[in-house]
């Protein structure tokens, strides 16, 4: 593939170095990153925030990275100040006023300059919209009147301007200079807003060449954005099963998180989906910093454990284009433990399906659900869904209402899988109490296996409704996402039971994820976060095996490190691991 085995690992290059290098300067900058790791492509931005790189400087920084070995491509970010002269508009970013001609000329002309020195191009996540000057409002306003939209709303108007500038703004210049130019849109990592700024991957998938992913975390406490670090691989997951094969790679960055375990997990995360490119962002913000020598030496032993992983394979998440609720809980649920693969596309198919509230975006969602299941189907569903599914049909498939009360509590009450035709109850105790939605439900329609208490009553957690020849299992999550972290290890390992993937499940403290591969292998990796410690943590697998061997690990005698079952039954067998936070590992089972 390049200089690593499983990937391709590339940079980015912004506008400011491409219009202000030298060519000593470059030399000595990139001479800092051979030393450490092994570049095989640039992505060269003679654009951003119009500042705009002569095409001398451009063919300098060219000359210099093909003459070490560097593959060269094109970039642009979509921001602009305002033109002299104008009336500045409010706008987040600088990103582009669409309806702006002095802008949309700009956009034109860097477009058709891209196409001139570039075979290939990618353009950073800022193009999108949302300027609200006055003549986007008369837009808006002209296009839901023609189509009888009365509430206001911009997404169906933005979504319908940036098809329309991709292909009249983006597109035809850079073809117009150069017919072989092969163009990518890069989607950002907040995947729950794009409709309302103008993103439609489902459409826009239709005019450009590639696409690409945004695997950048951020911080969830400090930052504005909601991104749960789960995402760096699952929204690789959503990309790539939304046009197969045409997922360029991954791009992360080293913003917003605080510690430099944190910033090289974006990239072991990334590097778990399988993506053909590893983007680092960027070039000037990462030289002559410890952040290189650090990826250089996880790059290699990513792509040693990458050799023994086969295709990513999860439940799936269904996550409609352009479909909103219950932000990235799926991600949440990853970052304890379930194997989450995300999907635009209603997944039939699947051994087990995650609905969210996002789901019900999907109008024929019920109905493709009730199919589903009566034809032997497991699906997990969230009370988002129950909620947002409620005048669609679903009380059919099960007794659960949502009257709006909640409650809080931290002891438990969960009731095992049966063993020899008995069933096991225990009563965790938590820690820290987590407050849910009430989800009433009439005994003996459905059945409660986890509960939590609260004084003198317990409220139904995961709950299993039976219908046709499948089951419907319906999960209450926390009103805040991230109390799922304060779940005790005992009812984690119930949830995860319940729904193994690849015949494997873990079991686990809070904050540890499971990635599974249809290869008999899977990989777990123990988050660093404040307080995070060694721990011991167990993996169940279905029937009877030998062992697990640990691949990229040697043993005492300089074997292949094998690990062998702490004990097994007519069920499953179970095996224990020692994890270190920030530590990934490869486990591949012998049978």
């Amino acid at each position: 593939m390049g200089h690593y085995r499983n990937f391709k690992l590339v940079v980015y290059f912004v506008a400011h170095g491409t219009a202000t290098e030298t060519r000593e300067r470059l030399e000595e900058e990139l001479a800092f990153f051979k030393r450490y790791m092994r570049l095989d492509k640039v992505y060269l931005e003679p654009y951003r925030s119009s500042q705009f790189a002569s095409h001398e400087q451009v063919e300098m920084c060219k000359a210099v990275f093909e003459e070490n070995g560097i593959e060269v491509a094109g970039g642009i970010t979509t921001t602009i100040s305002t033109p002299e002269g104008d009336e500045p508009k409010a706008r987040l970013f600088d990103t582009f006023c669409y309806n702006d001609e002095k802008m949309l000329a700009k956009l034109r002309e860097v477009s058709r300059f891209l196409g001139e020195h570039f075979n290939e191009f990618i353009i950073d996540d800022f193009f999108f919209t949302n300027c609200t000057c006055e003549l986007c409002r008369a837009g808006r306003d002209r296009f839901n009147s023609e189509r009888g939209i009365t509430d206001g709303s911009w997404q169906e108007y933005r979504l319908a301007l940036m098809q329309k500038v991709s292909e009249e703004t983006m597109i035809a210049p850079a073809k117009a200079a150069n017919p072989e130019v092969k163009i990518t849109i890069k989607y950002p990592n907040w995947a729950e807003s794009y409709q309302e700024t103008g993103y439609n991957p489902a459409q826009q998938r239709q005019v450009f060449d590639r696409i690409y992913t945004g695997t950048e975390a951020r911080d969830t406490v400090t930052t504005d954005q909601h991104l749960p670090r789960y995402l760096s691989f699952s929204l690789m997951t959503y990309l790539e099963n939304m046009w197969p094969g045409h997922n360029g790679g991954g791009w992360f960055d080293p913003f917003d998180l605080h510690v430099m375990e944190q910033y090289l997990e974006q990239a072991y995360l990334t590097a778990f989906s399988k993506p053909k490119e590893m983007m680092m962002f960027c070039f000037q913000a990462l030289v002559n910093t410890m952040r290189v020598p650090a990826l250089g030496f996880q790059l290699d032993k990513l792509d040693e454990t990458l050799d023994y992983a086969g295709n990513p394979i999860g439940i799936a998440c269904y996550l409609p284009d352009n479909g909103q609720g219950e932000d990235n809980i799926q991600d949440f649920l990853g970052t304890v433990g379930f194997p989450i693969i995300c999907t635009p596309y209603f997944p039939e198919k699947a051994k087990t399906i995650l609905l969210t509230r996002s789901a019900a975006y999907d109008k024929q969602i019920v109905d493709k659900l009730e199919k589903y299941v009566a034809e032997g189907g497991k699906a997990i569903v969230t009370n988002g869904f129950i909620d947002a599914a409620s005048d669609m049909g679903i009380y059919r498939m099960t007794s659960i209402r949502l009257r709006g009360r909640t409650i809080s509590g931290c002891d438990y009450r969960i009731e095992h899988l049966p063993k020899n035709h008995r069933t096991a109850l225990t009563f965790p105790h938590g820690q820290e109490k987590i407050t849910i939605p009430v989800v009433e439900f009439r005994n003996n329609a459905t059945w409660a296996v986890v509960k939590v208490s609260n004084a003198q009553e317990n409220y139904g957690i995961l709950l299993r409704d039976t219908y046709g020849k499948g089951e419907m299992w319906t999960l209450t999550v926390p009103d805040s996402f991230s109390d799922v972290y304060k779940l005790p290890r005992e009812v984690l390992t119930r949830l995860h039971a319940e729904f193994p993937v690849g015949d494997v499940y873990l079991d686990a403290d809070p904050q540890v994820s499971l990635f599974v591969y249809d290869n008999d292998s899977f990989i777990v990796y123990p988050y660093v976060e404040w307080g995070a410690q060694p721990a011991m943590a167990r993996i169940h697998v279905k029937g009877q095996v030998k062992g697990l061997i640990a691949p990229t690990q040697m043993g005492p005698s300089g074997e292949k490190k094998r690990i062998a079952p702490l004990y097994s039954d007519e069920c499953e067998t179970v095996f224990e691991l020692y994890t270190m936070p920030g530590e990934y590992v490869i486990y591949q089972i012998e049978r």
